[in-house]
């Protein structure tokens, strides 16, 4: 079995078909099982944010794998497969272990080094594993994505080059002046309670915003959010009410629709003689796109940071961590390679164990008046000299399997001594299982 990640992004698609495309968060365990139910593939996980669709799976055949994991992505996005094709991205084995790696550490974000995508890979893996279609390959693997982030994250500047997508957003609304001292006294709404939602809230009450309001769907939500920055929290329905005095907007609500209009904005800054700042991070978006050409409102959507340029990161941290990702592929693939061998020296040790019990049963039929103490004397001397016989070859064995190319050692040591295929599957599959 094989790794395989099928996707597009912002570097692949433009904003309007990665709108399209977006999973709502409860169609995401349901794509898991259908690819799952499909033929090529036995594990898969789904890695879903604003800015990124990719399908992960352990599949048996590249092409058919290819083909199946490109239906799926449209079928539950609801963009043709004739459209969504040209903007599909396709990585194999070593490639895609690169490629999650590389998203992890933030090189493939739209603002090189957030850490945000962390949380996001974390989140992924979880459902992944309630949905049991991450087995040992996807567990390891996104595990591991997450130890390399981290690290790149504390072994370079990497995070302190780069911005979150909430601060480069609020730059992009400051035109140029400091975020702190463009947010300070004035008065923010933010629109939803979830993870992007939260990290505005925080950001502009750290930023010392004058007053900060927090409008969700489930208010008790909004309260919990709320009560930990000293603002404000309103059911959605005091939106519009509020729209009318506030300066700065944030909304990132995961709403299937559209949560504000352009006539509902038009109406809520008509007399007024300051401007309205509107960040919409959602993906499809919360803010109608017509609201770009109203006269006293200034819109950043993703498709404007998308067009923006961030501060561009040192080129030295994003070479250093460049060099992570490559270290951290070769070791998860030569980890990887060494662990198929694993289940074959175990049944290889079994058998062994096998004929030393068989021989030590034909020695007490020939050697009558043994008392325990010579018995156990003579399996342990006999254990002892099998082991030493296998020691060198099984560990020198998971040495080569762990090199490239060492994926045919597990079968010449099979062919070797005889194994039983179904002895090695029996050493397998529990293995799989805990795992």
């Amino acid at each position: 079995m094989s790794l395989l990640v099928v996707g597009l992004s912002h570097r692949s698609a433009p904003v309007s078909v990665l709108e399209r495309a977006a999973l709502a968060p409860q169609a995401r365990g349901k794509l898991l099982q259908d690819t799952l139910g499909a033929e090529p593939a036995a594990e898969a996980a789904v890695l879903s944010t604003c800015n990124r669709i990719e399908l992960y799976a352990d599949v048996d055949k590249f092409h058919a794998g290819v083909a199946e994991l490109s239906t799926l992505l449209a079928q539950h996005s609801g963009v043709e497969l004739e459209e969504l094709t040209p903007y599909l991205y396709v990585h194999y084995e070593d490639r895609a272990v690169h490629h999650l790696f590389s998203v992890a550490c933030g090189l493939d974000s739209m603002v090189v080094g957030e850490g945000q995508i962390l949380g996001q890979i974390k989140d992924a893996l979880a459902v992944a594993q309630e949905q049991h279609t991450a087995g040992r390959l996807l567990n390891d693997l996104f595990q591991q994505a997450l130890r390399v982030g981290k690290r790149a994250h504390s072994e370079t500047g990497i995070d302190k080059a780069g911005q979150s997508l909430v601060t480069f957003g609020l730059e992009q609304l400051a035109q140029g002046a400091a975020v702190d001292a463009w947010v300070r006294g004035r008065r923010a709404l933010v629109i939803g309670a979830g993870s992007m939602s939260s990290l505005a809230a925080v950001t502009l009450a750290r930023a010392g915003v004058g007053e900060l309001v927090i409008v969700n769907r489930t208010l008790e939500r909004a309260q919990r959010l709320a009560e930990s920055l000293g603002a404000r929290a309103l059911p959605m329905a005091a939106v519009a009410e509020e729209l009318a005095s506030a300066d700065v907007v944030v909304s990132c609500t995961g709403a299937a629709g559209l949560v504000l209009g352009a006539a509902e904005i038009e109406g809520a800054v008509r007399g007024r003689t300051s401007a309205l700042a509107v960040l919409d991070l959602a993906m499809p978006r919360d803010v109608e796109a017509a609201v770009h050409r109203i006269d006293g409102v200034r819109l950043v959507d993703i498709e404007s940071l998308a067009d923006a340029e961030a501060n561009a990161p040192m080129a030295g941290d994003v070479e250093a961590v460049r060099r992570i990702v490559a270290e951290e592929v070769a070791a998860f693939g030569a980890a990887q390679r060494a662990a198929t061998i694993t289940p074959t020296v175990v049944a290889l040790r079994t058998m062994a164990a096998d004929v030393v019990a068989s021989e030590m049963a034909r020695l007490e039929g020939r050697l009558h008046g043994m008392d325990d103490k010579q018995r156990a004397e003579i399996t342990q001397t006999v254990r002892r000299v099998v082991d030493k016989l296998l020691h060198a070859p099984t560990v020198r064995v998971k040495q080569l399997a762990g090199e490239p190319g060492g994926a045919g050692y597990a079968d010449a040591l099979r062919e070797l001594f005889d194994l039983d295929p179904q002895a090695v599957a029996a050493v397998s599959n529990p293995e799989q299982e805990r795992q």
